[in-house]
């Protein structure tokens, strides 16, 4: 397969990949319209459960958006040139789709860091639920040290998800830090040696994906909605969840399977 986003589909799991290993695999405007149209492809698909989203080599998952394509032609320092940067000018729909920015995925994200993961990279890592790095991988978010800043939701996310001294030292001084460091704060859920960053990656999308649907997407629609909203709303949201879970073939198949030792055979009803 060729072209800057790979889309590729293994049972009930998508495999997205960002195809440009040459450059860190750093976002153009038709990356990024691709990948909010992946995304889109992902979520309507009712076969899909989990999708995995990584990047092309080892060296880099991403280094953010195109420092020679994209950048200057959001500063408007470049005018368009293509469909592609035209449609990034008249609408900010595709670069907000593209990590999340927005509405949160209905369905659970891994993300298979199998390098350095940076600026609008980082960003995109914050917008999934599950993470696993290599061990050389480096993170960070760069932007202030060239007058700029994250505007792909990392201003909201990382204080959400870090303590708010360590997200405002990451976002003021730019500076990298280690798989390890990530790891010890909780941004990471495993750090691997780089050539089983995949596949440890898919395993755990597969044992998602094996779990029954409704409970899947209830779950993470409640963990979405309840996040810094006061906890009777997040307590409301579940009860409802758990009338709709409760009503369902799949809440019945599975206790059902478990009692007679045998594999769930659950069907999203």
């Amino acid at each position: 397969m060729t072209g800057p986003l790979l889309y590729e589909i293994r049972d009930a799991i998508a495999l997205i990949t960002l195809n440009r290993p040459e450059r860190h695999n750093a976002l153009t405007p038709e990356m990024i319209c691709r990948l909010a149209e992946a995304f889109d492809r992902f979520e309507a698909d009712p076969a899909l459960r989990v999708a995995v989203v990584t990047g092309a080599g080892q060296k880099s998952f991403c280094s953010g958006g195109d420092l020679e394509r994209t950048l200057p032609l959001l500063s408007g320092a470049r005018a368009p040139e293509d469909a592609w940067d035209q449609r990034l000018v008249d609408s900010h729909d595709a670069l907000f789709r593209s990590n999340f920015k927005g509405p949160p995925a209905r369905k659970p994200l891994i993300a298979a860091l199998n390098g350095h993961c940076l600026a609008g990279g980082f960003e995109l890592m914050l917008a999934t639920d599950i993470r696993v790095a290599s061990e050389s991988a480096r993170f960070g978010l760069p932007e202030v040290q060239h007058a700029l800043i994250p505007f792909a939701g990392a201003l909201v996310r990382l204080p959400q998800q870090l303590p708010q001294a360590l997200a405002m030292e990451m976002l003021l001084t730019g500076d990298p830090v280690t798989a390890e460091r990530m790891a010890a704060l909780g941004l990471i859920n495993h750090v691997v040696e780089a050539d089983a960053v995949l596949d440890k990656a898919l395993a755990i999308a597969d044992r998602i994906a094996r779990n029954g649907p409704l409970a899947i997407a209830e779950i993470k629609r409640v963990t979405d909605f309840a996040r810094g909203r006061p906890q009777v709303e997040g307590f409301a949201a579940e009860t409802e969840a758990m009338a709709r879970v409760m009503a369902s073939q799949d809440a019945r198949e599975g206790p059902a399977a478990f009692m007679q030792k045998r594999p769930p055979r659950y069907r999203g009803l």
